[in-house]
């Protein structure tokens, strides 16, 4: 045998990714989400549209292209950790015909919702075309757009409303590591002028969060995860969070508070996966409890 590591299969899941993982910590929330992407016509496709379905969703803006297979990411995890991840996908940009039927989706769904979430995954769907597309539909009826960016495409999310990078994205488009509270700022100024947005929100591991907005307003927010063991999926419910609290009325910065939290419950758990009110609502009063022992929590239903 060869000098490698072996793993001995014990069970197997297999969980909503990409877009469609967004769609389920929305609809953990209580939202309605119309979710948009690409599939292959395969079984993989199959599975998602089965899942998508037995959550109460829409599928028919989901395009099926036959000609690419639906991205599969294989995590082997053991005692909690990733070991390996090997993938099946494309990467190269979707067809015309693809785009336009994504886009006609859209221009139906954006008249029955309050934000346009767009989750980047550096697979070939999102595209300057794509985003401008979209900004043109939602300006018409005054609705926000955010993105959760990629690498290496960033010129393309030009006039977004809010912007998501983790890091690393953040310091990969500035060209420059962010180390301090100098280089963060520099970086988050950089982001609101080139790329023109009313907000950047910066997420930075296990050192929180930090949200700058075009009027010059910069928040921190300190990270409240107790243990991290996979961050797997954890860009997905922060930017769901962040729209949903937008889309019910909050504002930004207590939007992103309320995104941290749900963020800080995910990476404790492994693979991707959602979070629901109640749990959203007990790390909220536990948190407050840790640091102010004399908060009295409020009733349920309050």
């Amino acid at each position: 045998e060869a000098p490698v590591p072996v793993v001995e299969v014990r069970r197997e899941t297999r969980m909503l990714g990409g877009a469609a993982n967004v769609a389920s910590n929305l609809a953990g929330l209580g939202a309605k989400p119309l979710l948009c992407g690409l599939i292959g016509e395969d079984r993989a496709g199959r599975e998602i549209l089965s899942m998508v379905g037995q959550m109460g969703l829409r599928t028919d803006g989901i395009v099926v292209d036959p000609y690419r297979p639906t991205t599969i990411k294989t995590r082997v995890v053991a005692h909690n950790q990733q070991v390996v991840r090997f993938d099946k996908e494309s990467k190269k940009p979707i067809d015309p015909e693809s785009l336009k039927k994504i886009l006609d989706h859209a221009s139906s769904a954006v008249m029955d919702t309050d934000v346009v979430l767009v989750s980047d995954y550096g697979k070939g769907v999102v595209s300057r075309e794509l985003i401008q597309e979209l900004l043109a539909l939602a300006r018409k009826r005054d609705i926000l757009v955010a993105v959760d960016p990629k690498i290496g495409n960033f010129l393309s999310y030009l006039g977004v409303d809010i912007l998501t990078p983790n890091h690393e994205e953040a310091s990969s488009y500035c060209r420059f590591e962010i180390e301090d509270e100098e280089s963060l700022i520099e970086a988050g100024r950089i982001l609101l002028s080139d790329l023109s947005c009313e907000a950047v929100l910066i997420t930075r591991g296990k050192d929180g969060m930090t949200l700058f907005e075009k009027a010059g307003s910069v928040t921190n927010i300190p990270a409240v995860a107790k243990e991290v063991y996979d961050v797997t999926g954890a860009g997905d419910t922060v930017i769901a969070t962040l729209c949903l609290g937008m889309a019910v009325g909050l504002d930004l910065p207590s939007s992103a508070l309320l995104a941290n939290f749900a963020g800080g419950i995910v990476v404790g758990k492994v693979g991707t996966s959602s979070v629901g009110p109640q749990e959203l609502r007990e790390a909220i009063i536990g948190y407050r409890a840790r640091v102010d022992p004399t908060h009295r929590a409020a009733e349920p239903g309050n």
